[in-house]
């Protein structure tokens, strides 16, 4: 990934973004070309991993990769219009851009085909993605035997974690008024992620 140092990631930020993005593509190289599959994973950070799960019927997790899988994790990301741009009533020499965060995550797959190991991930990303909910759904309000036959359909996956290449691209090469244009312009348009991790990023400055 091209990463200008100033949109270079600082570890807190890529922390940030493991610890809560949604879901990611899993892609890895096989002898039969690429393969991804878009999955939602639990950053472990202790173990320095991604866990998730795949549905069994899916060649991804039989197929054996060649070297490390990639996982491409994805914050926010706009369209940035140079009528937000304060420089474009100046001077006019603007033009549109693409504002984002993305890290690539590389390292070696592993297949968990074990019931146990792929409970605690459902459980886990199941607490993730239910959190803050007035009324949380639990793993354990199924069936016991309904959970069984789900869980025997999936197939856990980690990805051991060897390098990450991340790149929070936010306006940070734009003059400060520029940069309060993107984030009024983005509020305007609906779109507050987008305009908070500007904001952010601007406050971090």
């Amino acid at each position: 990934m091209y990463v200008p140092a100033h949109f270079a990631a600082t570890d807190a930020d890529v922390a940030d973004l493991l610890r809560h993005h949604g879901a990611a593509d899993l892609v890895t190289q096989t002898d039969d070309g690429l393969l991804a599959t878009f999955l939602p994973f639990v950053h472990d950070e202790t173990a320095g991993t991604l866990r998730g799960h795949l549905a069994r019927n899916n060649d991804q997790w039989r197929t054996p990769a060649r070297g490390d899988a990639l996982v491409i994790v994805r914050g926010p990301d706009a369209y940035i219009s140079p009528s937000w741009y304060a420089s474009k009533r100046e001077h006019g020499r603007v033009v549109p851009t693409w504002n984002y965060v993305t890290a690539h995550v590389y390292g070696e797959l592993v297949v968990h085909d074990d019931p146990a190991w792929v409970e605690e991930v459902v459980r886990a990303l199941t607490s993730k993605h239910e959190a803050g909910r007035e009324q949380p759904w639990s793993v354990d309000d199924a069936p016991a035997a309904y959970l069984a036959g789900q869980l025997r359909a999936i197939v856990g996956v980690e990805v051991r974690i060897r390098r990450v290449e991340a790149k929070f691209k936010l306006s940070q090469n734009r003059p400060p008024a520029d940069i309060t244009g993107v984030v009024d312009g983005l509020a305007s348009s609906g779109d507050e992620a987008s305009a908070a991790a500007v904001r952010d990023q601007q406050n971090r400055s």
